[in-house]
C-alpha cells in the first residue's frame, strides 16, 4: 500500500464522512446541546464503531450481509429502529444545553455513557455501513500482500478523518447554540431531528444488492 494510495483514500473518506448522515448530525446535535468537551464521548463512540465495521469486514461479516437476505433485514430493521427513536426524541426536545458548568436544572443531566451509545449503536446497528466498506474498502487493499495489516491502516485513516469531521461539526453545533440561544436549539434539534427520521425512512427502504 503505497502513500498515495492512502491519501486517495483518506480524501474520498473525507467526502464521504462530510456528507452528513447519522453519526455526524449526533456530533453536531451533541455539540449544541453538550458542547465540545462532552460531544467528544459520542465521538469516541463513532471511532469505535469504524473499528468494529471495519474489523468486521475484514473477517467477512459484510459479505454475509450481502449474501443473506435474513440477517440483512435483522439488522436493517434493528438500525432504522434505532434511528427513529433517536428523531423522535430530538423532535420532542425543548432545546435543553447541559454545558460546562451550564444548564443546570434546565433538565436530566446525559451521562458521557449515554452520549458514547447513542453514536456507537447507530453506526454498528447500520447494514449500509457493512454493505459500504464491503464495496468499498478492497479497492484500496493490495491482494499482493497480507490484507490485515492494511485493513489495519486503512481503519485508522478512517477513524482519523472520521474524528475529525465530527469535531467540526460538533463545535459548529456549540458555535450555533451560542449566537441562537435556546430556541436555536429547539430548531436544531428539530432539524436533527427530521432528518435523522429520514435517514430511518431511507434505511428501512434500503433493499440489498441482488445479483
Amino acid at each position: 500500500m503505497t502513500e498515495m494510495t492512502i491519501l486517495a483514500f483518506a480524501f474520498v473518506a473525507f467526502i464521504g464522512i462530510a456528507t452528513p448522515g447519522p453519526t455526524v448530525l449526533l456530533a453536531l446535535t451533541n455539540g449544541s446541546r453538550y458542547g465540545v468537551r462532552r460531544a467528544t464521548a459520542g465521538m469516541i463512540g463513532a471511532v469505535l464503531s469504524d473499528f468494529v465495521l471495519i474489523g468486521a469486514v475484514a473477517l467477512g461479516l459484510g459479505a454475509l450481509l450481502a449474501a443473506s437476505e435474513f440477517w440483512f433485514t435483522v439488522v436493517k430493521w434493528l438500525g432504522a429502529a434505532y434511528l427513529a427513536f433517536l428523531g423522535i426524541m430530538l423532535l420532542r426536545s425543548k432545546g435543553t444545553v447541559q454545558v460546562a458548568g451550564e444548564g443546570e436544572g434546565l433538565g436530566k443531566p446525559v451521562s458521557s455513557v449515554a452520549i458514547f451509545l447513542k453514536s456507537f449503536l447507530v453506526a454498528v446497528t447500520n447494514p449500509k455501513g457493512y454493505l459500504f466498506f464491503t464495496a468499498f474498502l478492497p479497492q484500496f487493499i493490495d491482494p499482493s500482500l497480507p490484507q490485515a495489516p492494511q485493513y489495519a491502516v486503512l481503519a485508522l485513516v478512517f477513524a482519523s478523518v472520521d474524528l475529525v469531521v465530527m469535531f467540526g461539526y460538533a463545535l459548529l453545533g456549540s458555535r450555533a447554540t451560542a449566537f441562537l440561544k435556546r430556541s436555536g436549539a429547539v430548531w436544531l434539534d428539530r432539524i436533527c431531528g427530521g432528518a435523522l427520521l429520514a435517514l430511518a425512512g431511507s434505511l428501512a427502504l434500503y433493499r440489498r444488492a441482488t445479483a
